[in-house]
C-alpha cells in the first residue's frame, strides 16, 4: 500500500493552504469582518442594527475621526456569533458616535465568550477617542457583543463598534443569532365562569383620609357584591363594588368580602388597617410615559381607563392609572399644547391645555373604581423641561390634594442643578451630586423629605413614590422621608440586557422591602412600548416572562407601560394571572433573593404569609437548563411539598426533599415559576 507523505494543495487567491505532513494539517488565517454577519439578530434599545453606519444612518464617526466600517447601534445591545471553536483573535474599535452631539451619552462595551467576560472598555463618553479591543478567542463556541448604558439610563447612547473583524482559523463564515425563542405562547387559563376574588387581601388608610377600595372579581357578569362586617363609616356599592366612605379610629379590621353571579358565589376574607401606614401592598396600575412620553394628554388617559375596564385587568387587581411628565407647561416647547403661564398669581401649578380639567379628570377614574396618580420633580424642571415643583412644594402637594390624586411620582432630575447653585458655604452644597450619582445622604434626602412632609399634611392618602434611581441607597432612608417606594435603578428599556443588570442588582436592597415600602426596579417593558415611538417589545416571550415573575418575586410596584388600547393575548396573558399576581401581593411583603446559583441558573425564593414558598429558577445563559435539583435544603426547604406551576395553575409534582428530586427544563432566558406547599 502506498502511503502519500507529502500533500501541499494551493488554493487561489491566499484563501486556503492545507499542507499535510506526516499526518499534520496547517490552515491559514482568513479575516471575516463584523459587518459582513447578519447584525439583524441583535437586539437593542432603540432603532434597528445599521451596517457602516450610525444608528442614524450617518457616517461612523468618533471623536472626530471617521470609519468606513462597523456596527452602529444602541445601548442597550446585544449581537451573538455562533464561533464554533474557528476564530483566533476578535479586533475593533469602540465608542459613542459624534452624531449626539450636544448630548451627554455614556456607555460600556463588553464582550463575553461562552458567558464568561472576556472584555470591556470602561464606561465611555461623547468626545472619547475609539478605545481597542482585542480578544483572543481559541475554542470559543459563542461570542457576545454587549453595550450597557453608562450608568446614566441609555438616553441618546449611539454606539459604534469599528473597524470589527475575527481572525479564523481556515475559510469560514460565523452565523449571528438570537438564541431566545421568538415564538409567544400563553400559559395562563381562562379565568372560570364562577366568581373568584382577586385583588390585595390587605388595604391600608389613615383616619380621616377618603376611603376607596375596588373589590375586584373574574367571572361572568352581572355580578353583585357584598361586604360583610364592613365597619361603621364605610359603604359598598353591590353593583360596582366599589367600598367608599372614612374611618376615624386607628384599628384592624376583619371583612369578609362575597362576590355572587349565576354560576356561584366566592368569598375571602379582607383586612383593613386603619393608622399610619398605607400601600401595604406593591402599586399596581398603569403609567403613561413608556407609552406616550411627551405625547400624553387627559384624552389618552381617559381611553387608558377604558381599556382597563374593558380588557378585563381591573378585575384583577390592576388599580393607578398615573400620569408622568408632560401634564404641566414647558419652558420652551414649540408645541403650543404645551406652553402658558407654569403658575398663578400666587404660586399654583397651571396644567397645560392638554389638561383643561385635573379634578374632572381624577373624579372620572375614580368612578370607574381606579385610583389615578400623577409626576412631578424637586427641582424647577421635570426630565423633560416641564415646570417643576422647586420652591412651590406645599402648594404643589395642596393642588394634587385638591384635584384628588392618589400617587406622586417624584423624579430628581433638575434638582442636581440646584445644588450646584447654591453658596460654596451652603451645607447641601455638593458639586459631586448630581443626575448621575453621589453619596451625601442629607443632600439626598432633602427634597423628598420636604415634599413628603407636606404631602402628609394634606386630607387625603397620597403614594408617594420617590425615584432618584437609587442614588445614595435610598432604599435604607426611603421610608424616613415618608416615601412608600422608591426607585433602585436607572430607567429601563425594552432589552435583555437592562432587564438583566436591574435583576442582578436588587439583592442589595431586599432587607428594606415590607409592608408600605417597596423597592422599584421601574416599569414592567411588555405589551406596545415606544417612548412615543410605538413598537411591540424587544423582549423575546421568554424574557418577559422571566421580567413578570422577578418583579412579582421582588415585591416591585408593577406598572404597566405599554399602551392600553393595543393589547394583546400574550400580554394580557401575563396580565391576568391572578396566582402570579398573588405572589406580588401577598401581605407578608417580604422581597425575593437569589439564593442558589448553578452556572447560569439563579434560584429567588420569596417567603409568603401562608407559610409556602414562591421560587423562581431563572436561567439567564444561552443555552437550555436541563437538570434534576435535589439541593432542597438551600431554598430553606425541609420536609414533604406540593410543588404548584403558578404560570399554568396546576400542580405538577409531590417532592420529598431528603429522597426526591425535581427535574427543570428552564428555556433560555426564562423562568420556571412555582409554589411550594408544605404537604398536609
Amino acid at each position: 500500500m502506498k502511503i502519500t507523505r507529502n500533500i501541499k494543495i494551493v488554493a487561489l487567491k491566499g484563501l486556503l493552504i492545507i499542507s499535510c505532513l506526516f499526518g499534520t494539517t496547517t490552515l491559514s488565517a482568513q479575516t471575516v469582518w463584523l459587518d459582513e454577519l447578519d447584525l439583524s439578530t441583535a437586539t437593542q434599545g432603540y432603532g434597528i442594527p445599521m451596517k457602516n453606519k450610525s444608528i442614524d444612518g450617518k457616517t461612523l464617526t468618533i471623536a472626530g475621526k471617521t470609519f468606513e466600517r462597523g456596527f452602529g447601534s444602541h445601548s442597550e445591545s446585544s449581537l451573538t456569533i455562533e464561533l464554533n471553536g474557528k476564530a483566533t483573535e476578535f479586533i475593533a474599535q469602540v465608542g459613542i458616535d459624534d452624531e449626539v452631539a450636544g448630548q451627554k451619552p455614556a456607555a460600556e462595551f463588553v464582550v463575553y465568550g461562552d458567558g464568561e467576560k472576556l472584555w470591556s472598555s470602561g464606561v465611555m463618553r461623547l468626545g472619547d477617542a475609539a478605545r481597542p479591543c482585542n480578544v483572543k478567542l481559541g475554542g470559543l463556541r459563542k461570542l457576545e457583543l454587549v453595550v450597557t448604558d453608562g450608568g446614566n439610563g441609555n438616553y441618546y447612547d449611539h454606539v459604534d463598534w469599528v473597524d470589527a473583524r475575527f481572525t479564523t482559523i481556515g475559510v469560514t463564515t460565523f452565523k449571528t443569532f438570537n438564541p431566545v425563542a421568538s415564538v409567544s405562547y400563553i400559559l395562563t387559563p381562562k379565568p372560570s365562569a364562577e366568581p373568584r376574588i382577586t385583588g390585595a387581601k390587605v388595604f391600608g388608610v389613615r383616619p380621616g383620609s377618603p376611603f376607596q377600595y375596588l373589590v375586584t372579581a373574574t367571572g361572568d357578569r352581572p355580578m353583585t357584591f357584598y361586604a360583610l362586617g364592613l365597619p361603621k363609616g364605610l359603604n359598598i356599592n353591590a353593583k360596582t363594588g366599589i367600598i367608599t366612605g372614612q374611618l376615624s379610629k386607628v384599628r384592624t379590621y376583619i371583612v369578609t368580602l362575597k362576590a355572587k353571579n349565576a354560576k356561584g358565589t366566592a368569598e375571602r376574607k379582607f383586612r383593613i388597617e386603619c393608622g399610619d401606614r398605607i400601600a401595604l401592598t406593591p402599586p399596581m396600575g398603569w403609567n403613561s410615559w413608556n407609552c406616550f412620553a411627551n405625547e400624553v394628554s387627559a384624552d389618552k388617559v381617559k381611553r387608558a381607563v377604558n381599556a382597563m375596564v374593558k380588557s378585563g385587568l381591573i378585575n384583577h387587581g390592576w388599580t393607578y392609572i398615573n400620569i408622568d411628565d408632560f401634564w404641566e407647561n414647558h419652558r420652551d416647547s414649540k408645541d403650543q399644547t404645551l406652553r402658558g403661564k407654569l403658575r398663578d398669581e400666587v404660586g399654583n401649578i397651571i396644567p397645560n391645555s392638554r389638561f383643561s380639567d385635573m379634578k374632572a379628570l381624577a373624579d372620572y377614574v375614580h368612578g370607574q373604581g381606579l385610583k389615578i396618580g400623577l409626576y412631578s420633580s424637586p427641582g424647577p424642571w421635570t426630565c423633560g423641561g416641564s415646570a417643576g415643583s422647586y420652591g412651590y412644594e406645599k402648594k404643589d402637594a395642596e393642588s394634587y390634594a385638591k384635584w384628588g390624586f392618589d400617587y406622586l411620582k417624584y423624579d430628581w432630575c433638575s434638582y442636581g442643578n440646584v445644588i450646584d447653585s447654591l453658596p460654596d458655604n451652603d451645607p447641601y452644597k455638593v458639586s459631586s451630586l448630581s443626575y448621575n450619582g453621589g453619596n451625601e445622604l442629607n443632600t439626598a434626602m432633602k427634597p423628598f423629605k420636604v415634599m413628603g412632609k407636606f404631602l402628609r399634611q394634606q386630607p387625603r392618602d397620597i403614594v408617594f413614590s420617590v425615584c432618584q434611581y437609587g442614588m445614595s441607597d435610598v432604599w435604607k432612608w426611603g421610608d424616613s422621608v415618608n416615601g412608600n417606594c422608591w426607585r433602585t435603578t436607572n430607567d429601563i428599556t425594552d432589552t435583555w440586557t437592562s432587564v438583566k443588570n436591574i435583576i442582578l442588582d436588587q439583592d442589595k436592597s431586599a432587607p428594606y422591602a415590607k409592608p408600605g415600602n417597596w423597592n422599584d426596579p421601574d416599569m414592567l417593558v411588555i405589551g406596545t412600548v415606544g417612548w412615543g415611538n410605538p413598537h411591540p417589545s424587544k423582549l423575546k416571550p421568554d424574557e418577559q416572562y422571566l421580567h413578570v415573575s422577578l418583579w412579582s418575586l421582588f415585591s416591585a410596584p408593577l406598572l404597566i407601560g405599554c399602551d392600553m388600547e393595543k393589547l394583546d393575548d400574550f400580554t394580557l396573558n401575563l396580565l391576568t394571572n391572578d396566582e402570579v399576581i398573588e405572589i406580588n401581593q401577598d401581605p407578608l411583603g417580604k422581597q425575593a433573593t437569589c439564593v442558589h446559583t448553578i452556572g447560569d441558573l439563579r434560584i429567588y425564593v420569596k417567603e409568603l404569609e401562608d407559610g409556602s414558598r414562591a421560587i423562581g429558577f431563572c436561567n439567564f445563559g444561552l443555552e437550555t437548563v436541563d437538570l434534576a435539583y435535589k439541593d432542597f435544603d438551600k431554598l430553606g426547604l425541609k420536609g414533604q411539598f406540593v410543588v404548584r406551576d403558578l404560570w399554568r395553575q396546576k400542580d405538577i409534582s409531590n417532592v420529598n426533599t431528603q429522597t426526591g428530586q425535581l427535574a427543570l427544563k428552564v428555556p433560555v432566558h426564562g423562568v420556571l415559576l412555582y409554589k411550594f406547599s408544605s404537604k398536609k
